[in-house]
């Protein structure tokens, strides 16, 4: 079975994208598996549970289980998480639920196709990944505000800028380059069965990998040696805090 559009590089109206998510949604979570979801960090990591957060107002729930909501109004994207690492380098912000926690911040429990169909609905248009040969380009696309909300231990809503959790490793000065909605891409097994390449963990990244959902539009290095960000401890709430993502796509207004 092939999904009815090939994302990547589509250019789609907001009702075909729309119609889109629907049919990704049930799709994605059919096809693509993936490891089950880790709900918890590690066990011997201290959590610190607020309570689950509302649904967010205003904002159209997609099919469960992703935890994903469109805000049609203000278009924007809306995606639930939690806090999965604290200390430490970074390849990515955000990572998918059971796949790369140990370098990525928060993880959210959705597939990465759902939200970059969520996305061209709210009007954002995807670009390409990084490239590598014959020589280096950087991801690009529209790009993509990041704001993060959490409540707090006495139950009030707190909210930051993405990048003010990564710092620069080097200068320890908050991270300043935006993120783009590189889109990931396709690949097909034997079968003929096609994959979309973000599945494996790569969602909103700090470090290029040419399956990125979302990238930064400069050369950051995978390796272990040259690896440019890290975690600004102090300004991430504790291991388990819900998060809540909110992807604004930076739209150019029409005349």
């Amino acid at each position: 079975m092939r999904i009815p559009v090939e994302i990547c590089g589509a250019r789609l109206s907001a009702v075909c994208a729309l119609s889109l998510i629907l049919t990704t949604a049930s799709y994605a979570h059919a096809q693509f598996g993936g490891a089950p979801p880790r709900t918890t960090p590690a066990e011997d990591e201290k959590v610190v549970a607020p309570p689950k957060l509302p649904d967010p107002e205003g904002a159209t729930k997609l099919p469960k289980p992703d935890e994903v909501w469109i805000d049609k109004k203000n278009r924007r994207v809306i995606v639930d998480g939690y806090v999965s690492l604290r200390e430490g380098f970074l390849e990515m912000l955000a990572c998918l639920a059971g796949t790369k926690e140990h370098e990525s911040i928060l993880a959210v429990r959705s597939k990465a196709q759902t939200v970059h169909a969520a996305l061209l609905a709210v009007g954002a248009k995807s670009g390409h990944p990084v490239q590598f040969r014959p020589k280096f380009a950087p991801p690009t696309g529209t790009e993509i505000d990041i704001e993060l909300q959490w409540l707090d231990d006495k139950g009030e809503w707190q909210k930051a800028r993405a990048e003010d959790w990564i710092r620069d490793s080097k200068t320890k000065k908050p991270m300043t380059q935006p993120w783009v909605f590189a889109g990931s891409g396709f690949w097909k097994d034997e079968q003929g069965k096609d994959f979309y390449m973000a599945e494996s963990g790569d969602f909103i990244c700090v470090s290029n990998f040419t399956t990125a959902m979302l990238d930064i539009p400069i050369e950051s290095s995978q390796s272990n040696e040259g690896l440019l960000f890290e975690a600004n401890t102090e300004k991430i709430p504790p291991l388990g805090t819900p998060v809540r993502i909110v992807l604004t796509p930076k739209l150019k207004e029409k005349k």
